[in-house]
């Protein structure tokens, strides 16, 4: 048995959902070197929502990193390409200006490409050690949450089908973990826009001791005052509109906004605007305290 002091024998650092904010990013990275890895894995949303989808891209691409495809990835390639994998009067709907700015800054920047070469999974494979298997949601699918609404079956039926012992993912911006027996499923939580009430930049690091694998979630203190002014300084608080304003404060606060006033609005048939989003906040005053 290796002592519990003993340094791993590979580590290996996840982090996902960026999404354009870039001081964090840093302070992310900063972080991970100081500790070291074998491997730094991305696991996808490096882009859309912040103000800095290109500069945090652009730092990425330049730090040797592995990249695996989140749903705000492709989503920024589908919009460009005014895809008809998305619905057409999204392209007309002032809700959606944020995305569009985002999508239009990493199309002049010539970084779709990129995007498009992501894949949609990354395995960490190693002799003796339980296979890892990386995926922004599931391997499945990008948007499907990896965390505690899935059943056990479920959870169950996501390693027989790939061939893992451990799945990693991301895309619900909070940290999880669940283990039975020499299975594993965890999440990474987020660096750019946490949803646990943490507004720390969060993200994952795998340690193998032996012939298991010691997951720990760390959290990093950034300067959030120049995340929150980037807002402003890069011109997506102006151009963006309402989604651009609602993911600051998912920022500023720590928790999902979005997600809720969709699902609000959807059922009720109403506009997303600001009136309904006036509405919204009237209704819910407990998701906006600090």
């Amino acid at each position: 048995m290796p002592r519990d002091d003993a340094p791993p024998t590979y580590r290996v650092a996840v982090m996902a959902d960026v999404h354009g904010n870039l001081q964090a990013l840093q302070a992310a990275l900063a972080d991970a070197r100081a500790r070291g890895y074998d491997e730094l894995v991305v696991n996808g949303d490096v882009v859309n929502r912040g103000p800095d989808s290109v500069a945090a891209l652009e730092r990425l691409l330049g730090a040797g990193v592995t990249f695996t495809l989140g749903n705000h990835d492709d989503l920024m390639v589908l919009w460009q390409a005014r895809s008809d994998a998305l619905p057409a009067e999204w392209f007309d709907d002032p809700f959606w200006r944020a995305t569009a700015w985002s999508a239009a800054q990493l199309d002049q920047a010539g970084l779709l490409p990129e995007l498009r070469r992501w894949p949609m999974t990354h395995r960490v494979d190693l002799p003796g050690a339980p296979r890892v298997l990386i995926a922004h949601g599931t391997p499945d699918h990008y948007r499907e949450p990896l965390s505690g609404h899935l059943d056990d079956a479920r959870h169950d039926a996501l390693l027989d089908a790939h061939g893992a012992d451990v799945l990693v993912g991301s895309h619900i911006h909070v940290p999880y973990d669940r283990h039975v027996g020499p299975r594993r499923w965890l999440n990474t939580g987020a660096v750019g826009s946490p949803f646990n009430r943490d507004p720390r930049a969060q993200y994952l690091t795998l340690d193998l001791h032996g012939d298991a694998w010691t997951p720990t979630f760390q959290a990093v203190p950034y300067d959030r005052d120049a995340a929150l002014r980037a807002y402003d300084t890069s011109g997506l608080a102006r151009e963006g509109g309402l989604s651009a304003a609602i993911f600051r404060e998912e920022v500023q606060l720590a928790r999902s906004l979005y997600t809720p006033f969709w699902d609000w609005t959807e059922a009720r048939a109403l506009r997303r605007d600001e009136a309904a989003w006036a509405e919204f906040r009237a209704l819910h005053p407990e998701r906006f305290e600090p």
